[in-house]
């Protein structure tokens, strides 16, 4: 189902032939891999890297800064350069949120599609959705759908794409970490899942169909949560 099936099984293989050495070289008294653990927090920061290299908007580049920031902040503290305590900085998330219910709207923004044949413009090309820490639920009707990026982080999207058109191909780029994603879609369409899962999954529940004309490619990652296509 997925191109990049292979490239996950590497990433896996890879990843537990470093903590297989690390525990190897450990167990010999080589020398003590529990200092590798004081930058843990760097995941955030590998998690951030692929965030943004995968957005096409700024707010998904903006998700992807936050979690580099986070993961540098995290491991100047383990590393003693700075300091400071959690309990004191709660107010942030308040904050944060805040801000988000007042930008909903703009983060989660859609290309307008203009109809040349009766000069509507109230359709939408793309659907550019985030949810953080909360949940999403939208239709896309479009006869002209083009693609576009969602992204679930602690919360969830529900994406209606039954009513849509596909004139031939579009590429959707999904995030979900922590969070899950589900798509519908019309039974004309056909999936390409080259999504990568991390600790996740994507799930493809569609039933092919017999012309594969339209095709809706997905691509993206599930970090420790789930994609699901569904017709």
């Amino acid at each position: 189902m997925s191109k990049r099936q292979p490239q996950t099984q590497v990433f896996f293989g890879v990843l537990l032939l470093i903590f297989g050495a690390l525990a190897l070289v450990d167990n010999l008294d080589i020398f003590s891999t529990r200092q590798f653990f004081q930058f843990w927090p760097m995941v955030f920061i590998l998690v951030g890297m692929l965030k943004i290299s995968r957005s096409q908007n700024t707010s998904g580049r903006l998700i992807g800064a936050g979690f580099v920031a986070l993961g540098a902040l995290l491991t100047l503290q383990h590393l003693g350069i700075v300091y400071f305590r959690m309990r004191d900085w709660w107010p942030v998330f308040i904050i944060a949120a805040g801000l988000m219910i007042i930008f909903k709207d703009k983060i989660n923004s859609s290309t307008s599609y203009s109809n040349p044949a009766t000069g509507s413009s109230n359709q939408q090309a793309e659907s550019n959705i985030s949810a953080i820490m909360s949940g999403a639920k939208m239709q896309n009707s479009t006869p002209d759908f083009r693609g576009g990026e969602l992204t679930a982080v602690m919360g969830g999207i529900e994406l209606d794409l039954r009513n849509a058109g596909l004139q031939n191909e579009a590429t959707l780029n999904v995030f979900a970490m922590w969070g899950g994603i589900e798509l519908k879609i019309p039974h004309d369409w056909t999936v390409i899942s080259q999504g990568v899962p991390i600790l996740g999954g994507f799930e493809d529940k569609t039933v092919p169909p017999m012309v594969r004309d339209k095709k809706l490619y997905l691509q993206g990652y599930a970090i420790m949560g789930g994609v699901e296509v569904k017709n």
